[in-house]
């Protein structure tokens, strides 16, 4: 199968050609870059030169030709080309937040009105496998609320409150440079950001309300000086407590068939560069700390979307990502 990435030169649509170097059905054929036009792909992913020939086009959607597109551009882009791959029944998984909330949702909490809107399956697969299979298009979810609902949905119906305090990588911020990402003002500290406002909180609640939960739902990231990963510590207040080995017994049970979610300590390293979520849990009653581990460009971004594209495509899920974590 074919494969065009639209928006290839950032993190996330180097990840997807990295992971998609080892799938044994899918080929990268298209690279596109409107202001990297005509420059070697390996020149701006010196990860995989000696892997790639592809070099980067500047190409419309009208004129792709792929059987897949992944959608690797910001919010507000992919909406301008998501219709017409659509209309030309092109697969398609957007990695942007264009098609991740509803619509009213979407335009309060991106301030933008959306001009293409139509409604999505919602690409966590845990949790909404059977939409994603066999649909033509899917949003690919954030890194942030991947980590954040994995963590706390085995309990989502039966808590009241639940907080979440997420750590997370600087690659989070994308590779164009910023004061904030600025090593300087990143190494040697740690520092919190958007305490209550993070545009990442919505989706976390749209996932709970979907679970059925009628928790109240808080969000604060933080910024740490690593490159990748994101730890998520949720803080689950529940309305009846429960014991620990009752809880652990539940996400265990909850997570038995999930090949991408594994119950053991998390850490960042153990996950990183692959599309695995590491889970456990503590109890003291009528609070559960539940914290989860993710690599945020991986199961965070392009691992994920290849997981939804291989249940798209009806390909086995772990299609290219069967992969160890890079520990220590």
């Amino acid at each position: 199968m074919e494969i065009a990435i639209i928006g290839a030169s950032g993190y996330t649509g180097g990840e997807l050609m990295r992971l998609l170097l080892h799938h044994p059905s899918a080929e990268v054929v298209a690279a596109t870059s409107r202001k990297l036009d005509g420059t070697p792909v390996a020149s701006v992913h010196p990860h995989l030169r000696g892997l790639t020939d592809l070099v980067f086009q500047n190409i419309d959607a009208s004129d792709i030709d792929a059987d897949f597109v992944f959608l690797a551009v910001p919010h507000t882009a992919a909406m301008k080309v998501a219709g017409t791959l659509a209309e030309r029944g092109i697969k398609t998984v957007d990695l942007s937040a264009d098609y991740r909330l509803a619509k009213d949702i979407y335009e309060k909490t991106y301030g933008v009105p959306h001009t293409a809107y139509f409604k999505a399956p919602y690409g966590i697969p845990e949790l909404h496998r059977d939409e994603i299979r066999g649909a033509s298009f899917v949003a690919n979810p954030g890194c942030f609320p991947t980590g954040a609902t994995l963590a706390a949905a085995p309990l989502a119906k039966l808590a009241h409150t639940i907080i979440y305090d997420s750590k997370t990588g600087v690659s989070g911020a994308g590779n164009s440079p910023s004061a904030t990402t600025h090593y300087p003002n990143v190494g040697d500290n740690f520092s919190a950001y958007k305490w209550t406002t993070h545009r990442h909180l919505a989706e976390m609640k749209q996932e709970l309300s979907r679970l059925g939960s009628p928790a109240r739902c808080y969000f604060t990231p933080h910024l740490l000086p690593v490159n990748r990963g994101i730890l998520t510590t949720a803080h689950i207040l529940l309305r009846e407590p429960m014991e620990q080995e009752e809880v652990e017994a539940l996400y265990k049970k909850f997570y038995a068939d999930e090949f991408f979610v594994r119950y053991q300590k998390p850490t960042l390293a153990a996950v990183r560069g692959t599309n695995f979520c590491d889970v456990a849990v503590e109890s003291e009653g009528d609070r559960v700390v539940a914290i989860s581990a993710i690599d945020n460009l991986v199961k965070g971004a392009s691992g994920q979307a290849i997981q939804n594209m291989n249940l798209m495509c009806g390909f086995a899920e772990d299609a290219g990502l069967r992969v160890a974590g890079m520990l220590p």
